[in-house]
């Protein structure tokens, strides 16, 4: 199968909220298929590691979509090696912190920094052939016209237990900061966390890794021309 996908071109969209397993089940998803992988989220964080680091206020719209704009970022689409760096520094733990998760969900709702982004991911898309790409406005906004999209989901319990688990946080305090994410992120003004209409929904919680892994090249199987 893997050469077919690397001689081809196509995308599939992976959309959801925090901790429905979307990076590591796309990361997976595109070893498996021999694709490229393209994280969309960790791209809002480094915007967001940036707007911190040069002490902006993350509510402050103007000055975010500025250090958007001047922002020389890179983020690699190798599901073994995925790497992002900000100005030539790696970042890729620094963006997984908790301040930068705190602020994420405000300076990714700024109009001018997901216009930005959804260009960039564009351009990314364009020239990968085979894709996996996660994300929360993927199918909907980035490439609505995917081969493939779909919208990967669980229960709020098991989000948080995976997400304190990965990050070794409380579970009551992770399931907090989930619900203020989902709410900011699913009522922002500029394309807001949604399923597509045409999406297939996963529901992960009482699935594996393995399990949600072998599903997906199930689908791809049966719903893309190989």
């Amino acid at each position: 199968m893997a050469e077919k996908v690397r001689a081809g071109r196509c995308v599939i969209a992976l959309d959801g909220p925090s901790g429905s397993g979307k990076s590591t089940v796309s990361r997976r998803l595109a070893d498996a298929l021999g694709a490229r992988y393209l994280d969309t989220g960790a791209m809002y964080r480094a915007v967001t590691w940036a707007v911190l680091r040069s002490d902006v206020d993350p509510q402050d719209a103007d000055s975010v979509a500025k250090v958007a704009a001047e922002l020389d970022l890179e983020i690699g689409t190798d599901p073994h090696v995925p790497h992002v760096r900000v100005d030539d520094t790696p970042v890729e733990t620094d963006i997984r912190g908790p301040e930068v998760t705190a602020a994420v969900s405000a300076v990714s709702a700024v109009p001018a920094v997901r216009k930005l982004m959804v260009g960039r991911q564009r351009e990314i898309i364009a020239g990968a052939g085979w894709i996996v790409v996660e994300g929360r406005d993927i199918a909907s906004v980035v490439a609505p016209d995917a081969e493939l999209k779909v919208y990967l989901t669980a229960s709020a319990d098991a989000r948080a237990r995976r997400r304190s688990t990965e990050y070794a946080t409380d579970v009551d305090l992770t399931a907090a900061d989930l619900a203020r994410r989902d709410r900011l992120d699913s009522t922002r003004a500029a394309d807001p966390l949604r399923q597509a209409v045409d999406a297939v929904e996963l529901d992960t919680t009482e699935m594996g890794i393995d399990e949600v892994v072998a599903y997906l090249r199930q689908l791809v199987a049966t719903k893309v021309s190989l």
